[in-house]
């Protein structure tokens, strides 16, 4: 029996959707631990691509999937993501999919508050997607969230927001200098959500501790990545949640002695969405290459990822951080017709050698990255299915990779299709 976490250890968009949908034909239930519809993961299956921003990878594998109670959940998205699967002959039925009844959920004047913030801030915005995920949190933190159990309760949802929206309009309309919000719109609309969504609410943490008791195997999945988690990432340009491994536990309610195995989902380069330090950012003709060659543009915003090359001082980061047990390399095609690539292997700041990912923002952006080159490959190597097949160099690549990081490689991802992939030990066999 293997319980998995699978997390991002760069700034997210590593490609963990396809690799959740991959290992989730060996799972008996998927979780969602943490984060909205903020992220999304995109899958290709059969040549059809499949965007889901809140329900679990695996409900393309027919598999339980759960919505943990580390989440914040925009019902009006849950119901129109529950449509579209419907609509493409997916099955999301109440067997299928349970949200937890401690999940939180995001109200109008979240996004509300969420769009007009970053407008008062100017050229020093965050780069939030607008969703409402931050504020939402936040209300969580201060005590003052709807969590799905008083969500489908019409008399404790309306006291609720009775209370809470007197507070938000004085602040949309006093200090964000926008349209207050009204409290029978809000309850009418809320309320057929909370018909629609109310068979699918239970208690996560019960179905997940049976399950492990019946030695069903279960996969987590995290969105966005380690560095930007909203303790040990490049804080204040985070998400609002705590994307590393140990919030799988936090974030399902189960305990750390469930977890057997972590695996790291590192895109071949790194790219970024948004405002933050980048050490290994590339601004010429090869970032320009790798980010239209990649296709990397965010699958929730459409923004264009910023593109560099690999930097093993944040992988090295995320190692220590999530316990990793294994790395899933992604997108490894996408660097074939370089004649060269280059390894960030460390920083120089202020003429010294950093080894270690810093937390002060004024230092990182400081930092210069420290190379090591190694010569590319010419061949597509999209078809190819054994690690012994692909070209010298691409191995070499991948034996630094592994030595750098001190942990091994398990699976390589060579296009977006399910079958496009190298499975060099599967975890769940």
């Amino acid at each position: 029996m293997a319980n998995i976490v699978i997390v991002g250890t760069q700034w997210g968009d590593e490609g963990k959707g396809k690799v959740v949908d991959l290992l989730a034909e060996f799972a008996d239930i998927v979780v969602r631990f943490q984060g909205g519809n903020n992220a999304g993961h995109t899958m290709v299956v059969n040549g059809k691509q499949f965007i889901s921003h809140l329900i679990p990878s695996g409900i393309l594998q027919k598999k339980i999937c759960l919505i943990g109670n580390g989440m914040v959940i925009d019902p009006a998205v849950l119901i129109e993501e529950l449509d579209y699967l419907k609509s493409k002959g997916i099955d999301v039925g109440q067997d299928k999919l349970m949200i937890s009844e401690k999940a939180h959920i995001i109200m109008p004047y979240h996004k509300q508050i969420d769009h007009a913030r970053e407008r008062m801030k100017g050229d020093k915005k965050i780069g939030t997607t607008g969703r409402g995920i931050g504020p939402s949190y936040e209300d969580k933190a201060t005590r003052r969230g709807i969590r799905f159990v008083d969500f489908i309760d019409p008399e404790v949802f309306s006291k609720k927001v009775k209370t809470i929206l007197e507070e938000k309009n004085f602040y949309l309309k006093e200090y964000l200098s926008s349209e207050p919000l009204d409290f029978d719109d809000i309850i009418d609309k809320y309320s057929e959500y909370a018909e629609r969504l109310a068979p699918f609410v239970t208690n996560i943490s019960l179905v997940i501790s049976r399950a492990i008791k019946e030695g069903k195997q279960i996969l987590f999945e995290g969105a966005q990545g380690t560095h930007l988690d909203i303790d040990h990432g490049t804080y204040p340009y985070v998400t609002s949640s705590n994307t590393i491994a140990g919030n799988a536990c936090a974030g399902a309610g189960i305990g750390p002695k469930e977890i057997t195995d972590v695996i790291g989902i590192v895109k071949a380069y790194t790219t970024r969405v948004g405002q933050g330090p980048f050490p290994s950012e590339l601004f010429d003709e090869t970032g320009d290459r790798i980010q239209e060659k990649g296709v990397e543009f965010g699958a929730t915003t459409g923004r264009r990822r910023r593109c560099g090359w690999l930097d093993t001082v944040i992988l090295r980061n995320a190692v220590r951080l999530n316990s990793l047990s294994s790395l899933a390399i992604t997108k490894l095609d996408v660097l074939g017709g370089q004649e060269f690539l280059k390894i960030c292997t460390g920083y120089e700041y202020d003429g010294k050698i950093l080894n270690d990912f810093p937390a002060s923002l004024n230092v990182l952006s400081a930092c210069k990255p420290i190379y090591e080159t190694l010569p590319g490959w010419s061949e597509d190597i999209s078809n190819i299915r054994r690690i012994e097949d692909l070209p010298q160099n691409a191995r070499n690549y991948l034996n630094r990779i592994e030595e750098l990081a001190e942990t091994l490689i398990q699976i390589i991802s060579l296009g977006p299709a399910r079958d496009e992939t190298i499975i060099i030990s599967n975890p769940y066999t």
